[in-house]
């Protein structure tokens, strides 16, 4: 009796997956046609709400048209509007590129940890860079450029005391992310001793500058952002592959041929310079990290979550709360973008304990 085996079907990419090749260089990079879509129209929207905040009015003068702001942009009006234009742009500008600076550092920390809380501000480390920012600007009286040092400094070394207690030698995902979680209680707790203990004038700055803010920026607090994004993309670029691996854990990824440890403490560093960056000069701003790329992750049809998209979706969805935190109540009141991000963080949240508790019913 003979049989037949059926024949082998080789596997097929879905339609929207793409590869671009340079044999040449020995590249092969897989293109889902959706997500760059999805990823291009963030990147509009972002264009457009940006163009909108330079031309929106805090004050009861009426602000400036869309068309009017790219004429100001393009060099063909000056005068009031050109000055307009020009008092916002380096907040414009700060939101867009730190909102995908933070998201960028949230996607690494998520993918790491395999959990959608696995984020910069909720692990500590935007805290601590507060806590930096505190000693500097109460403590040793350096002022702001001293708070831009601190933070930064704040940042590393609660991300290495994380690191150390939490994940050290291939312990859980879970335990990372409560040691972050205490971690970051104490330091809440200290920061609020810093700033009951200093006089009225420091304190209030200190906590306006605690609750994440983008108003009276100068071009030039622009430049770190845009240096740590010009360093540290190519070095996520470099070992994106690798932290992929990470996606289905740490053992799998260690199966594959991964230096795990090593390539934890890399993305440790550039995950800690993302979010160190734009909270070293516009304070803590929640959530962002938290909340963007999740939000790419869903929009998508990519496995895992996609970094660019999550950039995109980062940049619109702070250079809006930016504006709408401006805006909302003027000219009485300019809130701080972080009253916005919080409080659209605390509806993910609610939504995030809804979804998974109806998926844990029968």
């Amino acid at each position: 009796m003979v049989t037949r085996t059926a024949p082998v079907v080789a596997a097929r990419w879905p339609r929207r997956v793409r590869f671009l090749r340079a044999p040449r260089l020995g590249l092969s990079l897989r293109v889902d046609m959706v997500s760059v879509a999805i990823t291009i129209a963030f990147i509009l929207l972002t264009a457009v709400v940006g163009i909108l905040s330079l031309g929106a009015s805090t004050t009861s003068t009426p602000g400036l048209g869309f068309v009017e702001v790219l004429r100001v942009l393009t060099g063909q009006v000056g005068g009031r509007p050109a000055d307009h234009v020009a008092d916002w742009l380096p907040v414009v500008v700060t939101a867009i590129l730190g909102g995908a600076s933070l998201a960028l550092s949230g996607a690494i920390f998520q993918t790491l940890t395999r959990n959608p809380l696995g984020s910069p501000d909720i692990i500590g480390f935007t805290t601590g860079a507060n806590t930096g920012a505190l000693v500097a600007m109460l403590v040793l009286g350096l002022g702001a450029g001293g708070a831009t040092a601190g933070a930064l400094l704040g940042c590393l070394l609660t991300a290495l005391v994380v690191y150390f207690l939490g994940m050290r030698g291939g312990t859980g995902n879970y335990r990372f992310i409560i040691v972050g979680i205490g971690v970051s209680a104490m330091l809440l707790s200290f920061n609020g001793y810093l700033v009951a203990t200093a006089d009225v004038q420091n304190a209030g700055a200190a906590a306006a500058w605690g609750m994440g803010n983008l108003r009276d920026l100068t071009m030039a607090d622009t430049v770190p952002v845009f240096v740590t994004l010009a360093v540290l993309v190519p070095a996520l670029i470099v070992v994106a592959p690798r932290m992929r691996m990470f996606e289905l854990g740490t053992d799998s990824a260690a199966s594959k041929g991964v230096d795990t440890e090593r390539t934890q403490v890399v993305l440790l560093v550039i995950g800690v310079g993302f979010a160190a960056a734009t909270t070293a000069i516009a304070g803590p701003i929640a959530f962002v990290a938290l909340v963007a790329p999740q939000v790419a992750a869903r929009i998508t049809p990519s496995a895992g979550i996609p970094l660019v998209t999550s950039a995109a979706v980062g940049a619109t969805l702070l250079v809006s709360s930016e504006v709408v935190a401006r805006t909302v109540l003027a000219p009485q009141t300019q809130l701080p973008v972080g009253v916005v991000t919080t409080s659209l963080g605390g509806v993910y949240l609610l939504f995030l304990l809804l979804a998974r508790s109806r998926k844990a019913r029968p």
